[in-house]
């Protein structure tokens, strides 16, 4: 996948300011593919030479000028081929397993912190999507929302984001308390 199929699928919420589609990245997006603002004011100027996105000018009195983007029949084309490609298997790619591979050579005490700190990030990103969630629900329940409910695209992909990070939560606490059972049991001998 490339960023701009991330950033024409973030365009499909409607016409959007870079500003804004930095913004929608960040809430929606990220959780599947990361970017970075510059990133994607260069990617949203390809589309627009590209023609899969228009851009048309706002004048703003008290603000400098503004462009808002939207997507094309073109970039629709584009995602249309896109989704319709086979998707190539993910991996995980993540200095953070690189340091427990080792962690039987090495000191566990920052080890251990590092899991604590990652544990503690998913926390916190597990309550922004619980959050995003009942946003988008409203007041219907799941159930409700994804059979009914008028985008159920960012939705199921905000669901994974959820699930990753209680993974990643999960994963990274079992971790830190199997190293420190190992050091009290190191240091009981």
């Amino acid at each position: 996948m490339a960023l701009r199929h991330a950033a024409l699928a973030a365009l499909l919420e409607g016409e959007l300011s870079g500003y804004q589609l930095a913004k929608a990245f960040d809430l929606g997006v990220a959780n599947f593919w990361h970017a970075q603002p510059q990133q994607l004011y260069a990617e949203l100027k390809r589309l627009e030479e590209d023609g899969l996105v228009e851009g048309r000018e706002i004048v703003q009195e008290s603000r400098p000028n503004k462009r808002l983007f939207r997507v094309t029949d073109a970039g629709l084309a584009e995602l249309e081929s896109f989704t319709a490609a086979v998707a190539k298997p993910s991996f995980i790619r993540d200095d953070l397993l690189v340091k427990v591979q080792a962690a039987d050579h090495v000191d566990t005490r920052a080890l251990i912190a590092r899991l604590t700190e990652r544990a503690a990030a998913a926390r916190a990103r597990i309550d922004l999507f619980g959050n995003l969630l009942r946003t988008m629900r409203g007041d219907r329940t799941e159930e409700e929302f994804l059979l009914h409910g008028d985008r159920v695209g960012p939705y199921l992909t905000c669901t994974r984001g959820l699930a990753f990070e209680e993974g990643n939560r999960d994963w990274c606490e079992r971790a830190a308390g199997v190293l420190r059972e190992r050091e009290r049991a190191r240091a009981r001998h």
